[in-house]
């Protein structure tokens, strides 16, 4: 990998990684609905900049509804989601659940895509699932007790992989970077029914909150998605994804040092047991696709 490559590479992993204890600090002003609203409202912005200073051309009539389907998965689903499963659930077992979504886009290319697995994949989904349980019955020190949040960020997780797995075609007629745009921009147009309140709650927040909530928008909704893009455009897809397992190390550390989140022990056990048969799968549980993969495809983090 070329040194631009793992520069862009780092960019983007670094934001994204942030998004949790990020989130949890704006949730203390903002609801789970306005703060995404409020996210993408700034990062469609942000993107309507760099669209128009490229010149970028809009998405022919014909792909606007699968796109605003797609959309309404990949980004207002997911995001809400998230959000509002992260009031429950720490940042770092969080970035566990959403880390696991590359076993439902195994499972999905299994049935859709006519992608096989081997018994090893299919023993990494098993494992994998084993670790999600143990996230969501230990996410309270000292006691076993089932967590709702939990099931919500599962959602989100499965929400990114249909919008990863079924964008393809879509991809493969626009560049990667401009389906990001048009889905962004697209995505961000059903959040806007849970505008009437959001002003109101913007004149009470404290400014830490406003900052955090423009932050989410520019750089891991908007900025890391351009330099991730970037990256798979110069680099090998196997080798710029591999480094999405750095990420929820990085979200454990970050919420560590920005907001004093220890996770339970349990919750550290299922992650690392999680992570294991993320790996399992991704490493050596494809056998054969019946169709080239597009970059990316494993689900990100955002």
């Amino acid at each position: 990998m070329s040194s631009r490559a793992l520069l862009a590479t780092l960019i983007t992993i670094l934001p994204w990684s942030s998004v949790y204890p990020i989130i949890k600090n704006a949730l203390q002003d903002f609801s789970p609905v306005h703060l995404v609203l409020l996210r993408f409202l700034v990062a469609s912005a942000a993107l309507l900049v760099y669209a128009l200073a490229t010149r970028m051309p809009l998405p022919t009539p014909q792909d606007w509804w699968p796109m605003l389907g797609l959309s309404l998965l990949g980004i207002s689903i997911y995001h809400t989601s998230l959000s509002t499963g992260l009031q429950s659930v720490a940042s770092g077992p969080a970035a566990i659940l959403i880390a696991c979504g590359p076993v439902f886009v195994a499972l999905m290319s299994y049935f859709f895509m006519g992608e096989r697995l081997s018994a090893l994949g299919w023993l990494g989904i098993a494992i994998a699932f084993f670790g999600v349980a143990l996230i969501a019955v230990g996410n309270h020190p000292g006691r076993f007790r089932f967590e709702p949040g939990a099931l919500l960020i599962l959602l989100a997780a499965l929400a990114t992989s249909v919008y990863f797995v079924f964008q393809r075609s879509l991809v493969r007629k626009y560049s990667a970077l401009q389906f990001t745009v048009y889905s962004i921009w697209a995505g961000t147009l059903p959040l806007l029914v849970f505008l009437p309140g959001l002003s109101g709650e913007l004149t009470k927040a404290s400014a830490a909150s406003v900052w955090s909530a423009v932050y989410l928008g520019i750089f891991p909704s908007a900025v890391a998605y351009m330099t991730w893009n970037y990256a798979l455009s110069i680099a090998p897809a196997s080798r710029v994804t591999s480094f999405l397992y750095v990420s929820p190390i990085l979200a454990y550390l970050l919420a560590y040092l920005l907001r004093g989140e220890v996770p339970t022990a349990l919750a550290l056990v299922g992650g690392a047991v999680a992570l294991v048969g993320v790996v399992v799968l991704n490493v050596l549980g494809k056998v054969k696709a019946a169709q080239p993969q597009r970059p990316g495809a494993e689900g990100v983090n955002r």
